[in-house]
């Protein structure tokens, strides 16, 4: 008679089945799993901004709650725009993100909503205040202006970045905030597209230098054009490239640099009156 070798030792074999039950399961779940495409692998989902933060505030009885962001550090030319912006906890509009991840047609959309429902400010940091100030202290005061210029004061702002302004109320500096806090987020959209129509109106006040297109940006286009025509009153004076178009089109009003290291020779008169005892101070 032939006896199954595995009846002789059921014990044995018995942990065996049980983990075969077990990766059973797992492999039914492996093969329903959605298959990425080939040409999609490697790709990261990143979370929309959140609420969170405001919501936080809200229960702890603090609001308003502003977020404010600037759009415009980067660009050669035209200002630096600023906007606060105060959402409304009921009638929040869907699809805010980060302004940089999102359409013009999309931001374009948002902007309108975010008006008909939060309050809203906008504050401008012209290219004049930029060479005088330079561009972070440019940005700050713009900021802040924007947070004061809103219909109704806030009791706590969220910045983007990592510097803090100089408001009455508490300030928290986020840094990559309009990626993470669903009011900056908003307030870089509004920012964005302020600053992306007033190019486009001085790009009628200044043809020939492309900013309706790229905005400002050091992009090869605005610099072929910047080399060739030179910089425009938008243009911010000590930006390197504009700095070099200046000084090849605009040789005068370029400050020449005092050499800290050169040998000048002082000549000194001495009066033929006054008698120097040497040995006085042996």
């Amino acid at each position: 008679m032939i006896r199954d070798k595995s009846a002789k030792n059921p014990a044995k074999d018995a942990p065996q089945k049980e983990a075969a039950k077990k990766a059973a399961p797992a492999k039914t779940a492996a093969a329903k799993a959605p298959k990425v495409p080939a040409g999609k692998k490697g790709i990261i989902a990143i979370a929309p901004p959140s609420f969170r933060r405001e919501r936080a505030l809200i229960k702890r009885g603090v609001w308003p709650v502003a977020g404010c962001d600037e759009a415009g550090r980067g660009p050669l030319a035209g200002p630096v725009v600023a906007a606060a912006v105060i959402l409304d906890p009921d009638r929040i509009p869907r699809g805010i993100d980060d302004s940089k991840r999102l359409t013009a047609e999309e931001r374009e959309k948002l902007f309108d909503k975010i008006c008909a429902t939060a309050q809203v400010s906008v504050a401008v940091a012209s290219p004049s205040r930029i060479d005088r100030d330079n561009i972070l202290r440019a940005s700050l005061w713009a900021l802040k202006r924007a947070v004061v210029a809103l219909p109704e004061a806030p009791r706590h702002v969220f910045v983007d970045g990592r510097d803090r302004l100089d408001t009455e109320c508490d300030c928290e500096a986020v840094i990559g905030g309009d990626g993470l806090v669903l009011s900056i987020a908003a307030a870089s959209i509004v920012a964005k597209v302020t600053r992306d129509r007033l190019m486009c109106a001085l790009a009628q006040d200044c043809p020939g230098y492309g900013f309706e297109q790229h905005k400002g940006y050091a992009v090869p286009d605005h610099l072929e054009a910047l080399d060739r025509l030179g910089p425009s009153v938008h243009h911010r004076r000590f930006f390197a490239p504009v700095a070099a178009a200046r000084a090849k089109h605009m040789p005068w009003t370029v400050e020449p640099v005092q050499d800290l290291f050169a040998v000048t020779e002082v000549e000194v008169q001495v009066d033929a009156a006054v008698e120097i005892d040497v040995s006085a101070n042996l």
